[in-house]
């Protein structure tokens, strides 16, 4: 399989504990590569136009509150078929359904407040990359 990108984003209950090193870590130790990355507070705007496939859903302004209530850490990450690498690497939404030495199983604190966001398909990454890094061509 070619080398591949993934939007990866370290959401605000992982980035106010301070464990951006040690999720990076996690992709490094993997064999993905940062190669964009971008620490940011989320604007309404921005998050509503990242989390549109929610729009009708009932957690969708919670899901937006929550997003634009720290900092977050957004990055792309390259490697060998790296979202299938990085769903791996994130383990479950539920922590507690998640993998032992998952992402989200050791520092995710909840289904809503799990860690890390990553692409769910090569075409959704497309999209998420050019929201966040547009000069990513």
């Amino acid at each position: 399989m070619a080398k591949q990108r993934t939007l990866s984003i370290i959401k605000p209950d992982a980035t106010s504990r301070n464990l951006c090193g040690k999720i990076l870590n996690h992709f490094e130790e993997a064999g993905l590569s940062i190669v964009a990355a971008r620490m940011m507070t989320l604007t309404p705007e921005q998050a509503g136009q990242f989390y549109i496939i929610h729009k009708d859903r009932p957690f969708y302004g919670e899901l937006i509150d929550y997003m634009c209530s720290g900092r977050v850490l957004v990055s792309v990450l390259e490697g060998e078929d790296a979202v299938n690498c990085n769903r791996t690497l994130m383990g479950a939404t539920d922590p507690k359904k998640a993998d032992k030495g998952t992402i989200r199983a050791l520092y995710a604190e909840s289904i809503a407040a799990n860690a890390v966001h990553g692409s769910d398909s090569a075409e959704n990454a497309a999209v998420e990359i050019a929201l966040f890094f547009p000069e990513l061509k």
